[in-house]
Formats: C-alpha cells, sequence, structure tokens
C-alpha cells in the first residue's frame, strides 16, 4: 500500500523524505517553495541528488509537487493566466530535476466568465507548458465553492477532453465530499467510483488525496478530519482504501496536526482500516 502526507522541505529538499519516514510513509507530496507567493522553485544540486537518492534507498515515491495556491488556470485576465504557465512551467521543471513524477493542480476560478470558458482557458493554459517526459501534471478535484471549478466530474472530463497534453487526475476525497460526492459508506462509494469512471475514467486516475471532512456533504466546506474521525467517517475511508480500483494508488495525507495527532497517527490508522 502507498500511502503517504504532506511533507515540509525545510532546511533542504531531502528533508521532507526523512520526515515522511518519521511518519512511516511511503510516499508523498511536497510544496516547492512558498504557496502563497509567485516564487520559482530553487533547488541546490547537491540537495538534488540527496532526495534523489535518499528517495530511492528508503523505497518513497512516488512523490507530488503541490502548485503554488495563486496559480488560476481558469483565469480570462492575461496577467494572472501568464502568472500561472509561468509559475507551472517552473513547477514541472522543478520536478524533472528531482525525479517527482507528478505536479498537481487545481483549476481555479472563471471569475464570471463562465464554466465552458474557464475550462478552455485551463486547456489551453496546460497546452502551453511544455512538460518533460517522466512528468504528468494532474488537475485536483475542487470543493466547488464560487466559480472553482473542479468539483464536478463534468469539469475535469471536460479539460481533459479540451486538452493536448496528457493529464491525469487526483481526486480528493475532502473535495469530493465537500463538493456532493458521497462517501460516507461503501455503497456510496461504489457509486461515486462507478460515477467517475463513467464520466471521466479510472485509466487517468494517479493519485488520491485521502482527507475526512468536518462538514456535512455538499456543504462546499472544505476543512480536513483525521481518518474516520470526519463526515466521512471509518467505512467510508476503509471502502475508499480498500476499493479495487483504487487500491494501488498512492494515498496522500493532508489530514490535521491537532487533538495531539498528526500525519502518524493517520498513516497508521489507513493502514488499520486497509485491512478492515
Amino acid at each position: 500500500m502507498k500511502i503517504g502526507a504532506h511533507t515540509s522541505i525545510a532546511g533542504g529538499v531531502s528533508n521532507a523524505v526523512d520526515e515522511q519516514l518519521e511518519y512511516d510513509g511511503n510516499c508523498g507530496q511536497i510544496f516547492s517553495h512558498s504557496p502563497q507567493v509567485w516564487q520559482d522553485p530553487s533547488f541546490e544540486d547537491r540537495e538534488v541528488e540527496a532526495f534523489r537518492e535518499r528517495s530511492t534507498d528508503a523505497g518513497v515515491g512516488p512523490w507530488v509537487i503541490h502548485s503554488s495556491y495563486l496559480v488560476n488556470l481558469c483565469t480570462p485576465k492575461d496577467d494572472l493566466r501568464e502568472k500561472s504557465i509561468d509559475s507551472m512551467q517552473r513547477e514541472v521543471e522543478a520536478a524533472d530535476r528531482l525525479g517527482v513524477e507528478y505536479v498537481n493542480v487545481h483549476l481555479g476560478a472563471h471569475t464570471g466568465a463562465g464554466v465552458e470558458q474557464g475550462l478552455d482557458n485551463a486547456a489551453s493554459a496546460l497546452d502551453e507548458l511544455d512538460v518533460p517526459e517522466g512528468v504528468t501534471v494532474l488537475v485536483e478535484s475542487d470543493a466547488g465553492s464560487g466559480t472553482k471549478l473542479g468539483g464536478e466530474f463534468d469539469h475535469l472530463a471536460g479539460v481533459l477532453a479540451r486538452s493536448e497534453q496528457d493529464i491525469g487526475i487526483c481526486l480528493d476525497t475532502a473535495h469530493l465530499f465537500a463538493a456532493g460526492y458521497d462517501l460516507s459508506t461503501p455503497d456510496a462509494v461504489e457509486e461515486t467510483v462507478d460515477e467517475f469512471a463513467a464520466q471521466v475514467g479510472l485509466d487517468v486516475l494517479e493519485c488520491l488525496h485521502l482527507n475526512d471532512s468536518k462538514h456535512a456533504c455538499g456543504t462546499n466546506k472544505d476543512e480536513h478530519a483525521h481518518l474516520g474521525e470526519g463526515k466521512i467517517g471509518e467505512d467510508g475511508i476503509a471502502a475508499l482504501l480498500n476499493h479495487p480500483g483504487l487500491r494501488d494508488l498512492p494515498f496522500v495525507l493532508e489530514t490535521p496536526t491537532e487533538d495531539g495527532r498528526g500525519f502518524a497517527w493517520n498513516v497508521e490508522r489507513a493502514r488499520e482500516l486497509r485491512s478492515a
């Protein structure tokens, strides 16, 4: 089972591997820089080599780089579009240097341009990227608030259909739940996975962000909870972990650190629920 957490690159990107091992994780996700600012990734050659070596030696992978929160692929604004494309280009280049397989991105918000135009904008922005061989851009599902796109399977399918890039999908379980896709029972998980398979396709699903939700299904509220302790609950998380169409994918945790528990607790909990 591939299970890990979003880890820090503070003090050097190779430290993310050591942190992952502290959680008993064997795959994971990082930011290449602060996600709150426009900033290019900057890694010294020795750190790149150390990250690659430690990941290989410890058997940790695949890794995902999560793009900046400022990136908005759907935007109708030319300046923001160009900044978003440039930021994503730097991310895929950083992934190539580090040997990271995936760069994860949210579609962003159309801010009044409309769903169809927003999807057109996102696909055309993705098509401007020169993605190195061995790196795949993943479009992440969204919680679906406001004019943000990605909260419906139709949005994900729409971008795939429009883009010439070889794009994959990352489903965030808390986002799915917030957007109205029930995951709280084995039957609900089966129905949601079947719907995704029919509308988008399991063949493009590359990764799952495994998070429980502090809020009810369909609320569009994105706040993560410890596995099995939110509104998705034990039965739903267990069904996700054991679903035959999902179980071989990497599961990346973005669960909170609170109540004296953090990533290590959730990694262990995932393994317990996997065998449930």
